[in-house]
């Protein structure tokens, strides 16, 4: 008796050419629709589903699969003999391979401008139905929902004349990884359609980029996922123009690099270097060239083996001072030629191109930590400080200090908790990221300065808790201080700026980063 192979698929890639293998190892095939149309108009004999089901397709084609005539076919256990004696009395033969692919959701709902109704019809019903069937009894049924495995079932039949238990289960594991990542789209859609930000269950997907060499240390695997759907101006979406496969830390490095990058005018000329995730020297600029030696300046022992970032094109003077030392990444919107030239001439730098860099549409809104046992999940920190700044000292400062101390709090934002940030002039000069105290922080940005301190301005991540940090800043030169406030002891640090003529501003908004 000829085995049967159902053929329903929305991806037509390599379809024919399956079928015509399927043929020639004896299969008959049954398919629907418009897979049944291109399989005929290309010579291969086909049956119609209808003709299966004894039942028309109906409904503008919701209904054609949805019949016992199919489930029966894929779900009866052939070693089962009561199973095999109802299925031969209701004449219904059985079905040996599901070829199937499912309705295009996910690129229905990446349309610009798409309609709930449209969202809805791209849902599909019989696919997923069928190939939940199919997998459940994939003793008996060869299911495969990816065009990818046409090639490793064919080598199958050419070899054994049949498809191993070994593959078929592997195919089975495949089609529930498809349907749950299926159904986790759909899911995710209606809840940002409704506005859920924590559902009662959380199911996310993604979709795998690359396996990488290994994780944060070489004895721990690793690969980089994505969110579904283009993500302007995400690590995700950057082309590698040259060097080495990005690291596991290469890309946590750079994102993080991305993040403070969007703080910024993207209209003003702006360089990050970054190492293990903290910014080790940020500056602003004219020209790109001045942006990059103000970062470099900052901590230029730091910076070796680091990333750097620029919301502006890269060209041949900048190019020429990065390859004078050792860099990992370099990130831009683009490269002259003669850049690109120049910083190719370094074997293993990784060269990245980021259209629309500065863009700070970037999808998911949720920041996701992961701990043993669970997941903690939060709005992403995109807001920088209440409407309203508050001076809260006799102090005032002038406009050129204030735009100093709005500088040091956007890298102040993407340090590590407790950060402190000191600048001056759309420079950082110290900082001082991840202590467990932050008079610590404070001590540590002024000890690896550079420059003199005098007039410069400092910004801290979260409230004074004492007057001592007010007090070191004081005796190292600073001007001026931005911190959220909030504290219980907020008066001691505002007298002690009064007595130094410290001016000190209060932001409401504190940014721990963990």
């Amino acid at each position: 008796m000829k085995k049967r192979a159902l053929i329903s698929v929305s991806d037509k890639t390599g379809i024919v050419e399956f079928a015509r293998v399927l043929v020639k190892y004896g299969y008959e095939i049954v398919s629907t629709g418009g897979t049944a149309r291109v399989l005929q108009e290309n010579g291969v004999e086909v049956i119609g589903i209808s003709e299966v089901t004894g039942f028309p397709e109906c409904l503008d084609g919701r209904v054609k699969t949805l019949h016992p005539s199919i489930h029966a076919g894929l779900l009866a256990i052939r070693k089962n003999e009561e199973h095999m004696r109802q299925i031969n009395e209701l004449n219904i033969k059985p079905i040996d391979m599901v070829v199937i692919n499912l309705y295009p959701f996910k690129e229905t709902i990446q349309k610009p401008g798409v309609t709930l109704e449209e969202a809805i019809e791209n849902i599909d019903i019989g696919g997923p139905t069928m190939l939940r069937a199919a997998a459940k009894n994939y003793q008996d049924v060869a299911v495969i929902v990816d065009p990818a495995d046409y090639d490793t079932v064919i080598r199958e039949l050419e070899q054994n004349g049949d498809i191993s238990s070994e593959l078929k289960f592997r195919l089975c594991a495949k089609v529930f990884s498809h349907t749950a990542h299926y159904d986790a789209l759909i899911t995710g859609y209606f809840n940002e359609r409704l506005g859920i930000e924590f559902p009662q269950q959380l199911t996310l997907t993604y979709e795998k980029i690359q396996d990488l060499r290994y994780g944060e240390n070489p004895h721990q695997k690793a690969a980089f996922y994505r969110e579904v759907g283009k993500r302007a101006g995400t690590l995700t979406e950057a082309v590698q123009l040259h060097g080495k496969e990005l690291s596991f830390n290469n890309i946590n490095d750079t994102n993080g690099a991305l993040e403070l990058l969007k703080e910024f005018d993207p209209n003003i000329p702006v360089v990050i270097g970054v190492k293990h995730t903290n910014p080790c020297g940020v500056g602003v600029g004219n020209t790109v060239f001045e942006a990059w030696k103000k970062a470099f300046e900052c901590d230029p022992v730091s910076i070796f083996g680091g990333i750097v970032a620029s919301n502006s094109i890269i060209d041949r003077d900048i190019a020429g001072a990065i390859n004078e030392i050792f860099i990992e990444i370099v990130i831009a919107p683009g490269y002259t030629g003669d850049a690109l030239e120049i910083l190719k001439s370094k074997k293993n730098i990784r060269i990245l191109r980021l259209d629309n860099i500065s863009s700070k549409d970037t999808g998911s809104r949720a920041d996701i930590k992961k701990v043993n046992g669970g997941l903690l999940v939060q709005d992403a920190d995109r807001l920088l400080a209440d409407q309203e700044l508050k001076v809260v000292t006799q102090a005032k400062p002038d406009r050129q200090t204030m735009e100093d101390l709005m500088f040091a709090w956007k890298v102040s934002k993407h340090i590590k908790s407790n950060g402190i940030v000191i600048a001056k002039n759309g420079q950082t000069l110290g900082i001082g990221p991840g202590q467990v105290n932050r008079i610590w922080a404070v001590e540590n940005s002024i000890k690896q300065a550079r420059f003199g301190l005098e007039g410069a301005v400092m910004a801290s991540d979260a409230f004074f808790p004492f007057a001592d940090c007010v007090e070191a800043a004081a005796k190292a030169g600073i001007k001026a201080i931005i911190q959220p406030g909030g504290s219980l002891r907020d008066e001691d640090s505002i007298k002690a700026c009064d007595e130094h003529g410290i001016a000190m501003v209060f932001t409401g908004m504190r940014h721990f980063k963990h």
